[in-house]
């Protein structure tokens, strides 16, 4: 069938179906833990075997999920009947929205990539930066995939507000009390969820960062801006005004980049991609020179990257000492500063660390490509459609919006014995 907007049509031959609360719960335990015998997948949700029944009958009917007969390994008995996503039952637009451009991703059910392209921007306007994520859903890519739902992730705070969601503060675009749910809504016909752009890395990588899952986790991303994604109790962490997870403001003496409170000694004075390129005595969007500079010796860049170290030490430290996570994850593009001058790193990690080993909790630097953004918001998208907290037209055809997942989609313990 086709949604018709304002002036275009958004084809969409698949459309999300309405789905009871134990049904999501079905499909996000097949997502996180993948195929299951029918009898472990009861046991792992608490369900009777004639509620299972009852629910995979259904899912399988949508064609959600299907049904693998595994034989015993001696050959006996009967073979145990387990379930599984059919991946390519459903599809998920993420898009990452940047100062100058489009990042975006197409998974499957699976949260698999199945496409994805960049583009730039025409223009900063929330109008046209709109048009042209409704373009988006309607590029060839798109259309022969028929994405049921959106995840924007942007740069800013993402504050709920009367169940719509409402992004302040988004410096790189200049936007503030944008109601872009509910634009793009409006313009693709399709349910969508806006979130912070570290909010969606940090909650993709909590799915799918690796076995078992940790909780709490940590995520802390370094590029043009500095900021920290929470997970506690599976749920992101996302606090009354959607300002969670802020670390760049810890004054540190010094003086480095003046960033846009005032400050010339705080994290973001030195650990920013902006600040390391004015701290090196190089133009903006000339990071690369300053790290090249720094490969080759010259002190000034050197320096710049020292300090990098040592500030976003004192971040992840003070993340430890506020969270007390099991794990904390460094990404981003930003990071060259460890492998400069980790010493420096270390150095500020064990100045403001209170009482905790350095092995606990566990750090890390998983792989890191700028397209985890749009991954991670279409990720997101399904993650709040499974839990019903998506922005989308109701019965009457006004738009209801509301921001990333404040509920616990999950159930309280997981077959390994951890929270998931």
């Amino acid at each position: 069938m086709k949604l018709q907007t304002d002036a275009e049509t958004v084809t969409a031959q698949a459309r999300w179906p309405e789905l009871e609360e134990s049904e999501r719960r079905v499909l996000l335990e097949l997502l996180l833990h993948r195929p299951q015998p029918r009898i472990r997948l009861a046991e792992s949700l608490g369900l009777s075997r004639t509620s299972l029944t009852r629910i995979a009958r259904r899912l399988l009917g949508l064609g959600l999920i299907v049904q693998d007969d595994v034989s015993e390994p001696n050959g006996r008995g009967r073979p145990s009947e387990t379930l599984r996503l059919r991946g390519e039952a459903a599809h998920f637009l993420g898009i990452k929205v940047v100062g100058d451009g489009l990042v975006v991703s197409l998974t499957d059910l699976e949260g698999n990539v199945v496409g994805g392209w960049s583009e730039q921007l025409r223009s900063r306007g929330v109008d046209e930066v709109v048009a042209q994520i409704a373009e988006a859903a309607r590029h060839p890519k798109s259309v022969s995939l028929s994405p049921v739902a959106v995840g924007i992730a942007i740069a800013g705070d993402v504050e709920t507000r009367n169940k719509r969601a409402i992004l302040r503060d988004s410096g790189f675009l200049g936007w503030d009390e944008v109601p872009l749910a509910d634009l793009v809504v409006e313009a693709t016909g399709l349910p969508t969820v806006v979130a912070n752009d570290v909010d969606v890395l940090t909650a993709a990588h909590h799915w799918f960062g690796g076995r078992p899952l940790r909780d709490p986790l940590v995520v802390i991303a370094v590029g043009a801006g500095i900021g920290s994604g929470i997970i506690v109790n599976s749920a992101l962490v996302e606090g009354r005004h959607g300002r969670s997870g802020r670390v760049g403001h810890l004054r540190l003496g010094g003086e480095g980049r003046t960033c846009n409170n005032g400050h010339a000694d705080c994290i973001h004075a030195y650990v920013t991609i902006p600040a390391i390129e004015h701290n090196a005595g190089v133009g903006t969007g000339e990071y690369e020179t300053a790290l090249a500079r720094a490969r080759d010796g010259e002190e000034r860049a050197l320096e710049a990257f020292r300090r990098a170290a040592f500030a976003l030490g004192a971040a992840v430290a003070e993340s430890i000492n506020s969270i007390d996570p099991e794990r904390l994850a460094l990404m981003g593009e930003g990071l060259a500063m460890l492998d400069l001058a980790a010493g420096e790193f270390e150095r500020g990690l064990k100045d403001s660390l209170e009482r905790v080993s350095l092995s606990e909790p566990l750090l890390e630097r998983p792989p890191f490509d700028f397209g985890l953004y749009s991954r991670g918001a279409a990720i997101t998208a399904e993650r709040q459609l499974l839990s019903s907290r998506v922005a989308r037209r109701d019965n009457r055809g006004d738009v209801v919006a509301v921001k990333g997942d404040q509920a616990n989609p999950m159930p309280p313990t997981a077959r390994d014995g951890s929270r998931p």
